[in-house]
């Protein structure tokens, strides 16, 4: 009976969350910066759009004119992100840092590989926040596609009580969205190679998040400082 309820709820739960987004977030101003480098990557065969997980609620919202391949928990719980993935056009690769690792970044690259964008979070499932985890580096590297720093902040908010500080901007609130400067991986890179461009990335996203939060007339979502690289 349980099982027949989680399905059911799988089923309901996702689209009852979408429709209600799509009025929800409808509702607010959006502010963007650094279109340039959209441009410059939508031009390209595909891209790797890269985040922190605080903000992943309305960028797949935000998102889906641009469908990816997205990495989703491979719990059950995950089912109901994934099928809010599907709703909104994009395809859930199921796995985490943790469980299933290598198996989902092998089938985000190959979706990156046949055409499809993808969506990564850089700071993992589990953490720690606003520290870039080098899955990212390895995806854009092993399928030549840019690597799309994106950051957002809201004037107005709620913050749920999770590792991250998930951030739901409030209805009616202005977002500022910045895209950062696209970031080419060589080839076949390891070792201190990708630690460098893991660096390089987690200083990027950081810079954008502290001008973003800027925006706002705060130093962040969370109330605490920027991490150092």
């Amino acid at each position: 009976m349980a099982d027949f309820w989680y399905r059911i709820s799988v089923r309901v739960v996702p689209r009852i969350f979408v429709g209600l987004t799509k009025v929800w977030f409808g509702t607010c101003r959006v502010r963007v910066t650094g279109t340039e480098h959209l441009e410059k990557c939508a031009a390209a065969r595909a891209a790797v759009a890269v985040f922190w997980h605080y903000s992943f609620a309305y960028l797949f919202y935000y998102l889906r004119k641009f469908p990816a391949a997205a990495m989703v928990s491979a719990s059950r719980d995950g089912e109901y992100i994934a099928e809010v993935a599907r709703l909104m056009g994009h395809i859930p690769v199921r796995g985490s840092s943790n469980r299933f690792g290598i198996r989902a970044l092998r089938a985000l690259i190959a979706e990156v590989q046949r055409g499809h964008n993808a969506a990564i979070v850089a700071d993992g499932s589990q953490g720690p926040a606003r520290k870039a985890q080098a899955g990212c580096i390895l995806v854009a590297s092993k399928s030549g596609a840019p690597i799309l720093p994106i950051v957002w902040s809201a004037s107005r908010y709620f913050a749920f009580k999770s590792w991250d500080r998930t951030v739901v901007p409030l209805p009616f609130s202005t977002i500022f969205v910045r895209y950062g400067e696209p970031v080419s991986i060589p080839a076949d890179i390891k070792g201190e190679q990708v630690e460098e461009y893991r660096q390089m990335l987690e200083k990027q996203l950081n810079d954008l998040y502290d001008l973003a939060w800027g925006e706002t007339g705060q130093h962040s979502h969370d109330g605490k400082e920027t991490p150092s690289s």
